[in-house]
């Protein structure tokens, strides 16, 4: 029987958790808080960050790292980007060192311009092919109730990517596997970055012709990026790009698209943070190191930059958008 260590208690961590016992595998999933490990193992429930949604009796909380990573052939890393490091220093003497280490943090390193991956490789000294990132369409809620959703697991090493495969394959919840790492990477951080921008739009009350530009551009500029740092085009015109990219850009369930609708309706960082229950989303910190890593590439993203401005900048949304319109226009 396949094992699994969930490491992280938020709402998608807990909503792949519940996909991973779905599929019958063995799930321990270590919160942060003694007190919501309790709550989940106790009650089935994640009743701050996924109520209503009950978990399966195969799922079991801890608050201690050790005992959730004890003999798990798979080790899904479901905290924030900017956190996995500091995590990671501390979990890796008890990582098995057979197991498929997980990533589904989607962001790129602020200090380092580093990708998970990359982070997880130079913390945990695994050699690439234990590593492998999930992403795509999965917005945590609507996978929690079962609705159907596909997804990407790529990993350089075939093998274990059937197997995580095999540990998370639903009838509502189909997962695809691919090689090209840095491809579903490079479109998990920055389509939050974009959902920033489509909210933003939203926000001040501009329409769909907009949101559906911001996406198309969106996608051409995180495509550009992709192709510098190494991926593969077609991964970006996949699930792990456009698909994510159109979810997150377009449900009201997606964070980084409510709170930068909170922002474009003239709220600050704060307020977007309050609306948002006291959770920042990761294209807020996202935006200022995919931009770095941009520019260290040469490689122009005018969205990007506007979200930038926008978040750390105090920049207008309506100026920001302003700016973007005036832009010299060019064959596309």
């Amino acid at each position: 029987m396949t094992k699994a260590a969930v490491m992280g208690s938020g709402s998608w961590g807990t909503a792949f958790a519940k996909v991973l016992a779905d599929a019958g595998t063995d799930v321990m999933m270590w919160a942060r808080r003694p007190e919501l490990a309790q709550c989940i193992e106790q009650t089935n429930e994640n009743k701050d960050y996924l109520p209503g949604s009950i978990l399966p009796e195969r799922l079991h909380a801890t608050h201690d790292p050790e005992v959730a990573l004890a003999n798990a052939d798979i080790v899904v890393l479901a905290v924030p980007s900017q956190t996995l490091r500091g995590n990671l220093e501390s979990w890796k003497s008890m990582i098995p060192p057979d197991a498929t280490l997980l990533s589904l943090a989607k962001g790129v390193e602020s200090e380092t311009l580093l990708r998970m991956s990359q982070v997880i490789a130079q913390v945990t000294k695994a050699d690439p092919s234990r590593i492998a990132v999930l992403s795509g369409p999965n917005l945590a809620r609507e996978v929690a109730e079962g609705q159907p959703a596909a997804t990407v697991i790529a990993c350089p090493d075939s093998a274990r990517a059937i197997a995580v495969q095999k540990a998370c394959h639903t009838g509502y919840f189909r997962p695809y596997t691919n090689t090209d790492v840095i491809g579903c990477e490079i479109g998990g951080a920055c389509k939050n970055v974009i959902a920033l921008a489509c909210g933003m739009a939203s926000g001040v009350g501009l329409g769909d012709n907009t949101i559906a530009s911001i996406i198309t551009r969106g996608l051409a500029e995180v495509t550009r990026l992709g192709v510098a740092t190494g991926a593969n085009p077609s991964t970006l015109a996949g699930l792990a790009g456009v698909g994510d990219l159109v979810a997150t850009c377009t449900s009201p369930l997606s964070r980084n698209r409510s709170f930068g609708h909170a922002l474009g309706r003239g709220g600050s960082l704060a307020d977007a943070q309050r609306a948002a229950h006291g959770q920042v989303a990761e294209g807020v910190k996202s935006c200022t190191s995919v931009r770095a890593l941009a520019n260290s590439y040469g490689v122009d993203m005018p969205l990007t930059n506007a979200v930038h401005r926008v978040c750390h900048e105090d920049q207008a949304v309506l100026d920001a958008v302003q700016q973007l319109l005036g832009r010299s226009t060019k064959s596309e």
